[in-house]
């Protein structure tokens, strides 16, 4: 069946104003392209998510969702070279739709947050639409009815806390180093305060929690707050910056007497981020239920 592509039109400025168009038609879709739909298209890690998706071999950009820059052409409103005519819309439902229609794969990448993300996915599985999400300070509970909703529709979901492949692997490196050291603080810096420590500081904390080991015996009574939060069960010290110019930044520390192990990952540009959602597209069509990080996929 052939799919139903909707474009934006603009008036010449010489003409009288009126509104933008919409105009939808049926042409026949690109065999074996994965239909992406991103919803958050105008936050700045959307647009980066158009350009790479636009870009990217075997996938096929089908709709843009936004409260903000409503009938704007999202292919210039990234910047790009020529414009996509994909407007930006608010209407999710109406996009889903539309994309429904034809036979090949469709993924919804969401950005919203938090108290939007189960309804979004629980759309994008009624219209039989695979979903990555990353959305941070998603809580468990969502998590878990997540995944109780892909259970039951056999539909597969990716929740990404991270995106980011360097990030994942950092944690990696941390996991292995927590057997050999019984000392080991977390510094991190953020660009602002809103809720530090980090999901990322949180995770790796508690990540190398529950393993047998207790870290920094020496002081792990004192309460001089210098001295950082303690994060988990077993004493991992978390201490987070917030300086402008710095780049959002994670590390971690490690000691033994007469030796310092220090593992460090920076993230400096939102499309450092693109990597790891391509991957998560290619492996969430695959899916068939809730999984829970890229890590898996690594």
């Amino acid at each position: 069946m052939a799919a139903v592509n909707c474009h934006f039109f603009k008036l010449s400025r010489h003409l009288k104003p009126s509104r933008p168009s919409f105009t939808c038609s049926a042409s026949q879709p690109s065999q074996n392209n994965i239909k992406v739909i991103i919803n958050g298209a105008a936050k700045e890690i959307g647009r980066a998510a158009v350009v790479a998706v636009t870009k990217a071999r075997g996938m096929e950009l089908a709709g843009a969702v936004d409260n903000h820059f409503l009938g704007e052409d999202i292919g210039l409103l990234c910047d790009m070279e020529e414009p996509s005519e994909i407007p930006v819309v608010s209407d999710l439902t109406m996009v889903l739709g539309s994309i429904s229609q034809g036979k090949e794969v469709g993924v919804v990448i969401d950005f919203t947050d938090p108290s939007t993300v189960y309804e979004n996915v629980k759309q994008a599985t009624a219209f039989g639409m695979k979903s990555v999400v990353y959305v941070p300070r998603i809580k468990p509970e969502t998590v878990s009815a997540l995944s109780a909703l892909c259970d039951k529709a056999t539909m597969g979901c990716l929740v990404a806390p991270t995106l980011s492949i360097g990030s994942i692997l950092l944690q990696q490196a941390v996991i292995m180093a927590s057997f050999h050291y019984n000392n080991v603080e977390l510094v991190e810096s953020r660009p602002n305060a809103a809720d530090l420590p980090s999901p990322e500081a949180t995770q790796i904390a508690n990540n190398i929690s529950n393993l047998g080991q207790i870290y920094n015996r020496e002081d792990s009574s004192t309460d001089v707050k210098a001295r950082g939060q303690v994060i988990g069960e077993d004493g991992v010290r978390v201490h987070s910056m917030v300086l402008p110019g710095l780049p959002s930044s994670t590390q971690v520390y490690f000691s033994s007497p007469g030796d310092v192990y220090t593992v460090k990952h920076d993230i400096v540009d939102v499309r450092s981020l693109m990597p790891g959602l391509l991957l998560a597209i290619r492996k969430v069509v695959r899916l068939k239920n809730l999984v829970y990080g890229l890590e898996k996929f690594l």
